[in-house]
């Protein structure tokens, strides 16, 4: 799975780094984003499993491969090893859905 997001897509929030250690355990368990809401999960050292639920897909994630959530989509994260990670959130620009809207026939 390529880490790709997008066309249209602007950050809007990002975690704290966290480490094997602090890393919450909230995404160390299934959970989703919001409707609407996607992630680009970074690893800056080491190495992290990330899983998707439905349908069922696993892959390592390293400072060279980053994952991305879709919305919606269930899936939790462990590290393997020391890491270093944080999370990217990003939404469609209000204005841009605005622009589109006013142009629709």
């Amino acid at each position: 799975m390529k880490a790709i997001l997008p066309a249209g897509l602007k950050a809007y929030k990002r975690t704290p780094t966290f480490n094997e250690h602090t890393l919450p355990a909230g995404l160390r368990r299934e959970h989703r984003t919001k409707a609407g809401v996607w992630a680009l999960v970074h690893v800056t050292e080491g190495t992290l499993r990330y899983r998707v639920f439905d349908p069922f897909h696993e892959e390592l994630l390293t400072k060279e491969r980053p994952g991305v959530v879709w919305p919606g989509q269930l899936h939790e994260v462990e590290p393997v090893g020391p890491v270093q990670v944080f999370v990217e959130f990003f939404a469609e620009d209000p204005a841009d859905q605005k622009s589109r809207t006013a142009t629709r026939p």
